[in-house]
């Protein structure tokens, strides 16, 4: 049986398909490369847990053969933790969207980062909110059209590793839905690092935002995103000024840094 089939059987709930997602969405590329990095890490399909919030994105979790827990908006990473606490032999995946994770979930996601505990954290961005009216996201780039900035928005977006990093997480890394053999080797990267690991995948929106900004159709916004990649090596030679309207892609940090969650541990006794 070919390798793809026998993913397909094993961490598929194959009874929940078709799934859900608009014809062109970069939800499916990224929930099969965070499955084939399932593979990748070697991890125990019992002590797997992906967790997800309210969204597009979120809602991989239905399709996903694991334990799962889908949570409500914005609150995803604090549920996350507390089962982590609770039971710290599980490897959690948390799967989240721009507006759900930073937004609506910011503060729940600078706490996680601060305190480092062993999370993965892949979030989907998309720049809009696409399931909740097409709303722009702390995520949406400045001058981008959505049903609430008709005219393009007026904030900078967030630099979400960089945000992570100054708030604590250890290991940072992005890619995009057309480069799905690097995502998966970043998200199992992640997996096996020891602390907060906060994978950024770009993913096309092609109906609440390709359509708003007029960007083309799926096969364009592919085609822009991977055009538009450097890798984190390359970008390190490159004048600062050429990097503008670039994506940065690959691991931008990683670092050896002891895991808090070890305090809560011994405070609960299971230290």
């Amino acid at each position: 049986m070919a390798v793809i089939e026998q993913l397909t059987q094993d961490f598929l709930r194959t009874k929940k398909l078709p799934h859900i997602w608009c014809p062109g969405c970069g939800n499916g590329i990224v929930t099969a490369a965070l499955v084939r990095a399932i593979e990748r890490a070697d991890c125990d399909q019992r002590d797997v847990v992906i967790v997800s919030g309210i969204g597009c994105s979120s809602r991989a979790a239905g399709y996903l053969n694991f334990n799962t827990l889908h949570t409500t908006h914005g609150r995803a990473l604090a549920f996350a933790t507390g089962l982590k606490l609770a039971r710290p032999e599980l490897k959690l995946f948390v799967i989240m969207g721009d507006g759900d994770c930073s937004a609506i979930g910011g503060n729940h996601f600078i706490h996680s980062a601060r305190r480092n505990i062993d999370l993965n954290a892949v979030v989907v961005n998309n720049h809009i909110y696409g399931m909740t009216g097409g709303q722009h996201s702390p995520l949406t780039p400045p001058g981008k059209k959505a049903t609430t900035a008709p005219d393009g928005t007026l904030e900078r977006d967030f630099n979400l590793l960089e945000l992570a990093r100054g708030a604590g997480a250890t290991f940072g890394a992005r890619s995009t839905a057309a480069q799905p053999r690097q995502l998966e080797q970043l998200i199992s990267r992640g997996a096996k690092h020891k602390g907060f690991s906060v994978v950024e995948a770009l993913s096309p929106c092609p109906i609440a935002y390709g359509r708003k900004n007029k960007l083309g159709g799926p096969v364009d916004m592919l085609r822009n995103m991977k055009e538009k990649s450097i890798a984190v090596e390359r970008a390190s030679e490159m004048k600062e000024e050429d990097l503008q309207d670039k994506t940065i892609t690959g691991v931008i940090y990683s670092y050896d840094v002891p895991e808090y969650a070890e305090e809560y541990y011994r405070a609960i006794g299971k230290g």
